[in-house]
């Protein structure tokens, strides 16, 4: 209200879940972002956190750091030949998606939209999201934060995944209901973040979610590289202007 003169509102990132979008629009305000700029980034890191959960490798290396030579104390698991259970089958759940098939992995995805033809490209089936659950080895999230994507998983639903499965969240972290997470963690392989409800986390039931052996943590950097950050810039910018060039600023 105070920008009376504001024509844009450029957000440097993807998500606009901490804009009012339809209050912006309202007001005559324009709102951009750069939803294609990470994509290739984000896909790694979910990658990186899979690869790193299955096989232990944040714990062996503080173990190793810490002066121990754990061989054959953590065995880990393959990811070859597992089942992948991608959550949200937009730009980035589609890149991960190829990039689990090369490594391997078969393929599920849930999404609201109907995504089938794109699943069915990579050898997988779209299905509904509770059976994805319940046939995945890995499941990762790549929803954006809506009042319906708000706790997606959430106790009911975290019951289903199987005994020893990953889960990944490289998306919103409100979309876990994390102190009902924190319950099933004895029973899962692990789990991989990069995003939380409260960032840095200052909750008791995060902080021990986080601290545990079981749970690969990094602090929201899946944009975080080089490459993207500058591609961030250059959709922003052109995309600003894009919106310039039909508005009488």
């Amino acid at each position: 209200d105070a920008g009376i003169n504001l024509k844009i509102l450029a957000r440097y990132g993807v998500g606009l879940d901490n804009v009012d979008v339809d209050y912006a629009i309202k007001r005559g305000i324009a709102v951009v972002s750069a939803p294609h700029a990470p994509t290739q980034s984000v896909a790694e890191l979910t990658l990186g956190l899979m690869l790193a959960v299955a096989r232990r490798i944040p714990l062996l290396d503080a173990k190793v750091k810490g002066g121990e030579w754990p061989k054959g104390r953590y065995v880990g698991v393959e990811l070859g030949g597992k089942t992948l259970g991608v959550v949200g089958f937009g730009r980035i759940g589609r890149a991960v998606a190829h990039m689990a098939r090369g490594i391997g992995m078969k393929i599920l995805a849930a999404d609201v939209i109907d995504a089938s033809t794109e699943v069915e490209k990579l050898g997988g089936r779209q299905v509904p999201l509770e059976h994805l659950l319940k046939e995945s080895d890995v499941v990762t999230i790549h929803v954006a934060l809506t009042p319906e994507t708000y706790k997606l998983l959430n106790a009911e639903r975290l019951a289903l995944l199987r005994d020893n499965a990953i889960l990944i969240n490289t998306s919103r972290g409100e979309v876990i209901d994390h102190e009902a997470l924190l319950q099933h963690l004895d029973r899962l392989w692990g789990v991989g973040l990069d995003v939380l409800p409260e960032e840095p986390p200052k909750s008791p039931h995060l902080k021990k979610l986080i601290t545990h052996e079981k749970v690969v943590v990094t602090p929201h950097v899946g944009s975080e590289t080089r490459e993207a950050m500058r591609r961030l810039a250059e959709e922003l910018v052109s995309n600003i202007e894009e919106v310039i060039s039909r508005i009488k600023l």
